[in-house]
């Protein structure tokens, strides 16, 4: 298939005059929880075109799909059984073309999220690994070693899996012998590639060539500072403290963040070049400090990562500002722009997350037994005031699905009802990421609030999701919907977030954060006292007060003058 120009014939004159990643809102869609139009209760690719002229009047700029690949959905569709094919569940090949065709229709840009650190044990690579044998070729794609012990019955190293339990998983040879034992960083049904063999790089070339081809304008890379373990797999325990993904470079996992990864990375890169329309790799990677993580933005490597530190710091006016300088200073030294990200489908919806008042590590969840749960409402407005304070920042941005109506957590999920494997493997220990991943509310008073027509939910959705539906909130003065819809317009419209220079700060009390973007004023009041506003009021978290801003609320504004 011819490589095709999709991607640049969607351009507008505006991209056109910078590279389009640099300033884009991407909107993150979780297919299995965005638009069910089956009535299988799960998400698909033919819901996700229903809808997409409702992203494109929310007013974003691409949109990036979680794993739709065929897959066992051991791990919602991140156990991937073959990289170039759509999972009946989703749909076809044919329904994934004509979501691109529409996307690009609207003029927005796609995405696709892509999983080379691991496979599913049932692609058949896997398969024929374990019919082959101990040291046969077909072994040598994922990381198998001999056990410890007199007879081998002890895993090769003491790591524990990020769901919990071993990183390893002992065999049943084919003469049905125990055997040996293979890596899995993630879940037992998700075998570890070895990077280093020649074959598994030239694979993947051709994995991204063939969506590339499909017109796909860039992937999501899970699990960016994975792929590569260091030499002779040393033993190493993580700080139960960490985040379960995280990689620093003070105390550097033998399994995150090696050097050599970046190798693949210059790889990649170079093949996206081939393409017309600036095709980009976004990276998840859970490095830090923020020196470090700029290193997979390196002119040769990514175009983009997620500034999780940005995300995982606290509603304070201090420790936002320190962040923020820190980030447009280290992401431009190496020439990228700063990636700002409040929520994922891996970490608690920020509505929930900022009223906790704690570190809340990636992965672990919130649910009915945990200490502390948040006061709803608080965590709603800091949530807004976060959002449009994200907003105005330079740089890109990515939306997770369902914020732009203010979706909470989901805290009251059944046991019976959890399905993220972090739940199972911790024997219930950690909640995991189920209450981010419920199915968005469409329309108040239809079955399963317009997600299925069936009514039926892959995750069963709390009530408040009927007051925060989308159709509730369209046309709603004062919505969040309408708060986001008229934050991304202003953005398009005074170039807000063009440019990697600093941000504009002014003086502002202690709790306050205000900065300037051309004839607009940005005042985010995070905890200090009420703050006079001067101006016409173009967007607003919180209504003023007697003229003034309360805490727990942004406003922009354009100065007079």
């Amino acid at each position: 298939m011819a490589h095709t120009v999709a991607a640049q014939d969607i351009a507008t004159a505006d991209a056109a005059a910078h590279d389009w990643w640099r300033s884009s809102v991407i909107y993150q869609i979780y297919p299995r929880s965005f638009a069910d139009s089956s009535g299988t209760g799960v998400g698909d690719l033919r819901g996700i075109t229903a809808r997409l002229e409702s992203l494109a009047d929310l007013g974003v700029d691409a949109i990036w799909l979680s794993p739709f690949y065929r897959s066992p959905q051991k791990d919602a569709g991140y156990d991937v059984s073959d990289f170039r094919d759509v999972d009946p569940l989703f749909g076809t090949l044919d329904d994934f073309d004509a979501m691109v065709a529409r996307a690009h229709e609207l003029g927005l840009r796609v995405i696709a999220d892509i999983v080379p650190n691991h496979s599913s044990d049932q692609h058949p690579w896997f398969q024929a690994a374990l019919a082959a044998g101990p040291g046969s070729k077909e072994r040598e794609r994922y990381i198998f070693r001999d056990g410890k012990g007199e007879h081998g019955e002890l895993p090769p190293n003491n790591w524990e899996s990020v769901f919990g339990g071993p990183m390893w998983t002992r065999v049943t040879e084919p003469d049905g012998t125990p055997g040996q034992w293979y890596l899995h960083i993630f879940d037992t049904s998700q075998p570890d590639f070895d990077w280093e063999l020649e074959e598994v790089r030239e694979e993947f070339d051709g994995v991204l060539r063939f969506w590339l081809d499909r017109g796909v304008d860039g992937f999501r890379v899970d699990v960016a500072h994975g792929l590569i373990k260091a030499d002779g797999l040393p033993d190493f325990v993580q700080d139960d403290e960490e985040a379960s993904m995280g990689g620093g470079a003070a105390t550097q996992s033998p399994y995150w963040a090696q050097d050599r990864v970046h190798e693949i990375w210059r790889r990649w890169r170079k093949v996206t070049d081939e393409y017309e329309g600036q095709r980009i790799l976004a990276a998840e990677a859970w490095v830090y400090p923020l020196e470090f993580m700029a290193n997979w933005v390196r002119p040769d490597e990514m175009h983009q990562t997620f500034n999780f530190g940005y995300m995982e710091t606290h509603w304070d006016a201090a420790d936002l500002r320190a962040v923020i300088d820190d980030s447009i200073t280290t992401f431009g030294a190496v020439g990228a722009p700063s990636t700002w990200v409040l929520s994922n489908h891996d970490m608690i919806r920020h509505a929930t997350r900022l009223a906790l008042g704690k570190d809340t590590p990636q992965g672990h969840g919130v649910g009915p037994a945990s200490p502390g749960l948040p006061d709803v409402e608080e965590g709603i407005r800091r949530a807004r005031a976060a959002s449009l304070f994200m907003l105005s920042l330079p740089g890109g941005a990515y939306l997770y699905q369902g914020e732009e109506l203010g979706l909470p957590e989901a805290i009251d999920i059944p046991d019976e009802a959890r399905q993220d494997p972090t739940w199972h493997r911790t024997e219930g220990e950690r909640y995991g990421r189920d209450g981010c991943r419920v199915p968005l509310p469409w329309e108040a008073d239809a079955p399963a609030y317009g997600f299925s027509p069936t009514g039926d939910a892959w995750l069963p959705q709390p009530a408040v999701y009927g007051t925060l539906a989308r159709d509730a909130q369209s046309g709603v003065e004062g919505s969040t919907l309408e708060m986001y819809r008229a934050a991304l317009r202003l953005r398009r419209e005074h170039r807000i977030g063009v440019g990697s220079g600093d941000v504009a700060w002014e003086d502002s009390p202690e709790g306050v954060l205000i900065h300037r973007v051309g004839d607009i004023r940005v005042i985010a009041n995070v905890s200090g006292a009420p703050v006079p506003v001067e101006g016409d009021v173009l967007v607003t978290s919180h209504a003023l007060e007697d003229g003034a801003l309360p805490a727990d609320a942004t406003v922009w504004v354009r100065v007079r003058g």
